[in-house]
């Protein structure tokens, strides 16, 4: 069933207002990862994913502050979040300079999000109940296979 198209460009930001952003392209997929490290950093079940393509991410408004670590699989990511009012924002990884991964939450209409993928199903909580139609991992998918999914989402857009 296809999905509601989002308006382009689609905007967003923080909590306090500090800090807007416009996505012009649609977004490369979304998921949500239920990993007890992104549950820790969202302070809820899960972090709703969204990665979106580097050129297409335009801040309006304010800059966001970074915050350098590197994750449990060793990969060397900056968090970005408001400095006034520590919403974060978004996320990059070393090696894929290509692409981001927004919190769809800070989006301004969050009416038209549907996830394509669960990652990290082992550690989710047991409330948590997959959209219907979504593909559920029970850890880090192979390429391959988390390929698959997005690609299966953004055919849903068409």
């Amino acid at each position: 069933m296809p999905l509601k198209r989002p308006a382009l460009p689609l905007t967003g930001g923080c909590s306090c207002g500090a800090i807007r952003y416009e996505v012009a392209g649609l977004p490369l997929a979304l998921y949500t990862c239920n990993c007890t490290e992104c549950q820790t950093a969202s302070g809820s079940a899960f972090a709703l994913n969204m990665p979106v393509a580097s050129k297409d991410l335009h801040f309006t408004k304010g800059q966001p502050k970074g915050w350098h670590k590197t994750s449990s699989s060793g990969a060397k990511v900056i968090a970005w979040f408001c400095g006034d009012c520590g919403a974060r924002l978004y996320g990059e990884r070393e090696g894929r300079p290509e692409s981001m991964t927004l919190r769809a939450g800070t989006l301004d209409d969050t009416s038209w999000l549907e996830p394509a993928a669960h990652l990290f199903m082992r550690s989710a909580q047991s409330w948590v109940q997959p959209a219907k139609g979504a593909q559920c991992f029970e850890e880090q998918p192979v390429p391959a296979e988390f390929r698959a999914a997005l690609a299966a989402w953004r055919s849903r857009f068409e």
